[in-house]
């Protein structure tokens, strides 16, 4: 029988806040998923995915104003894209609000106002989208801050565009899976990316 969607945000927005991990489909792709102020939930995403945690993430936010709170600055021409984006569009923001790595045998810091620093770019950059799915910004919104949202897949494997396509070890290593039925509301393809400078300047690195 199919859980009611409360149901499921519900028990989903627990194993983020307990620091856990979340498979779930976006309006892309199929994702894993953290909370993205938690530093050592980001790290076992890394190594559900044996990826190097040298390399950003993407994350999820539920609006501009969630965006505003962990970036220095949002450059003009990106609420312009933002306001008149009409699919899928993962925006790089210079100057990330974030945590600083931790000296060698000390535990990693969590502030809810700050993206943990193995989320952002060693340019300080940060790549975030809106989700054009009610089920992920509702994610974000009660969760109050991002979520990470990286392709459910090992590194350099095929992206998986629907539940069927994720590896059983991807499966098994996660605190909680989303019900698939969910995935109705994805594409199936990949975001467009855009880095964007203080200056205006845009670089489409995926269209």
């Amino acid at each position: 029988m199919r859980k009611p969607i409360a149901e499921t945000l519900s028990e989903a927005l627990k194993v983020l806040r307990e620091g856990g991990v979340i498979l779930y489909p976006t309006d892309t792709v199929w994702g894993l998923g953290c909370d993205a102020t938690n530093p050592e939930a980001v790290a076992k995403i890394y190594e559900i995915k044996k990826r190097s945690d040298s390399k950003s993430l993407v994350l999820l936010a539920a609006d501009l104003d969630m965006v505003a709170r962990y970036i220095k600055q949002i450059p003009d021409i990106a609420i312009d894209l933002v306001e008149v984006n009409d699919k899928p569009m993962t925006i790089i923001y210079p100057g990330a609000i974030c945590s600083t790595a931790p000296a060698e045998g000390q535990k990693p810091t969590c502030d809810r106002h700050l993206l943990a620093y193995n989320t952002v770019a060693e340019d300080g950059s940060v790549g975030i989208r809106i989700p054009m799915m009610d089920f992920c910004k509702d994610i974000c919104s009660k969760l109050a801050k991002p979520i990470v949202s990286t392709s459910a897949n090992i590194s350099g494997e095929e992206t998986p565009k629907t539940f069927a396509d994720i590896s059983e070890e991807i499966k098994s290593a996660v605190d909680y899976i989303v019900d698939p039925y969910l995935e109705k509301g994805a594409t199936g393809l990949s975001s467009q990316i855009m880095k964007i400078g203080l200056g205006g300047e845009i670089n489409i690195i995926r269209y």
